[in-house]
């Protein structure tokens, strides 16, 4: 598993490193070597300006100019702040530059043709204004490589909200494992590409802090994820049910369930309005069709334990009979994918759902954007519940449910604080239908017998994959026909990756 730590977090690492006997010099030394050494390797001739600020980023800076000036490189430190000020390791590392220290201003950068941006880390918790915002606006005029020390000034690490305004990276340099605000939006798209440079945190430390946020990759569900045996059939494989609008919206579930069934559930059946069996029937091979035109139909093909997932949601209209089907379907013994108008259905009425959701079969929750305000106002909403990762985390404990918030930071939590950040998603997933075929792909792997917050989460992350394999012109019938390539992928290596 590949941990993501909040700013707290982190700190307590560095805390219970320096405690068990490393100087905190000692890091920043490393750090700052780090940072020159990617300076370095852009390769790039000319003068480097680091701008430095009045904390232990700013240390980290005065490191990496001293070690660019044994490099042979012309350095220009430009410091924010009274460098009198300065404490701890950060004044240590201050008195081992022997260069000159000019006053931080935006003139200053004129002639500079790489800027190593030491002015905040990861901690940085209010508005940037006055002379910081003055400097990281000139940094971004300015039109050359940056290269950020932790984390872009002005973002966040643990939201990844811009707090006023941001530097924009080339690249980011942060240590021992990256932050939070690098994979929520907007933060990340100020980061540049991200390189973690380990400067003697031991792993250790990671037993005390026992972190629950992870990068979204195969290393944290590939354990579960099921594969074919050889002795298997297309019983032992489970059966997805996918509930079908009416004749004039059939598509979304067409879509789901062709998710479903590349997913590997080894049987798919539409529950399709009579009005729309032809339509269903006519459009689809391997998939079954049969009829059920509302809750009782849905209530009683589910009273069959061999159908042990459903997706509902995509298409089928929003109104009391969608909720009456939802119902059924949080009744029955089947694990269950919930997905827009399923969720749309009970906004203002989420106390209705969320006494449905306490159930012992699996269930997932798939909203968008839209959705997730619609169903969850009073979190979105919520001004101290400042990032994507906390308010999905906020819906899980209070759904009692796995929730999938989507976008291009997608975020998959589990009532039990675990929560995975997606950061595959190619810019042209965001197609109609994209998010039907994924609440389909979630209820194959389901049907499978994958654990509820492992399902979404590796259906978040095969979804982004077969959109990135299939490439730019993808629609969303597209994505159950790239799986089989990321399939043989993934089924290459054992342990994911």
């Amino acid at each position: 598993m590949i941990e993501l730590l909040s700013t707290a977090e982190m700190a307590e690492a560095d805390r219970l490193t320096i405690a068990a006997g490393t100087p905190g010099l000692e890091l920043m030394e490393k750090a700052g070597r780090a940072v020159a050494d990617a300076v370095l390797r852009l390769g790039l001739a000319g003068r480097v300006a680091v701008v430095a600020g009045p904390g232990n980023n700013g240390g980290d800076g005065f490191v990496a100019a001293r070690h660019l000036i044994a490099s042979g490189r012309e350095v220009r430190l430009l410091f924010l702040g009274e460098v009198a000020r300065l404490k701890g390791d950060a004044a240590r590392a201050r008195e081992r530059f022997q260069g000159r220290v000019e006053e931080a201003r935006p003139a200053a950068l004129a002639g500079c043709d790489v800027v190593v941006d030491a002015l905040f880390g990861a901690g940085l918790d209010r508005d940037v204004c006055g002379p910081a915002r003055a400097m990281i606006e000139a940094v971004n005029a300015r039109g050359v490589p940056v290269v950020a020390v932790d984390l872009p000034s002005g973002v966040n690490g643990t939201t990844g909200a811009v707090m006023g305004a941001a530097v924009k990276a080339t690249r980011t340099v942060t240590f021992f494992r990256r932050k939070i605000g690098h994979l929520l939006m907007p933060g990340r798209s100020y980061c540049g590409a991200v390189e973690v440079a380990d400067i003697g945190i031991p792993a250790r430390v990671l037993e005390a802090i026992r972190p629950k946020t992870f990068v979204n990759t195969p290393t944290l569900w590939r354990g579960s994820f099921p594969e074919p045996r050889p002795d298997g059939h297309k019983y032992t494989r489970g059966h997805a049910v996918v509930v079908s609008g009416g004749i004039f919206a059939t598509g979304a579930a067409r879509l789901a369930a062709r998710g479903a069934l590349r997913a590997g559930a080894g049987l798919v059946t539409i529950a399709s309005p009579r009005e729309a069996l032809a339509v269903n029937a006519a459009a689809n091979l391997a998939i079954m069709v049969r009829p059920a035109d509302g809750a009782g139909d849905l209530a009683a093909l589910l009273a069959d334990r061999r159908h042990n997932a459903v997706v509902l949601g995509p298409g089928i209209g929003v109104g009391e009979e969608t909720r009456a089907r939802t119902l059924a379907v949080l009744a029955s013994p089947a694990a269950a994918v919930l997905d827009a108008d399923a969720l749309t259905s009970f906004a203002g009425r989420r106390a209705e759902l969320a006494s449905a959701l306490r159930r012992k079969a699996a269930t997932v929750l798939t909203p968008h954007e839209g959705e997730f305000r619609r169903l969850f106002n009073d979190i979105y909403v919520n001004t101290y519940l400042k990032s994507k990762l906390e308010k999905t985390r906020r819906a899980a404990d209070d759904g009692g449910a796995v929730v999938l918030f989507k976008g291009a930071d997608t975020v998959v939590a589990a009532p039990d604080g675990r929560a995975a950040i997606a950061e595959n998603a190619p810019a042209w997933l965001a197609t109609a239908g994209a998010g039907d075929v994924l609440a389909g792909m979630i209820g194959g792997l389901l049907a499978q017998g994958m654990p509820a917050f492992e399902a979404a989460s590796a259906a978040c992350w095969l979804h982004g994959e077969a959109a990135r394999v299939f490439g730019p012109g993808l629609i969303a019938e597209d994505l159950p026909e790239a799986l089989p390539a990321v399939y043989r992928r993934l089924f290459a290596t054992p342990h994911g990756g």
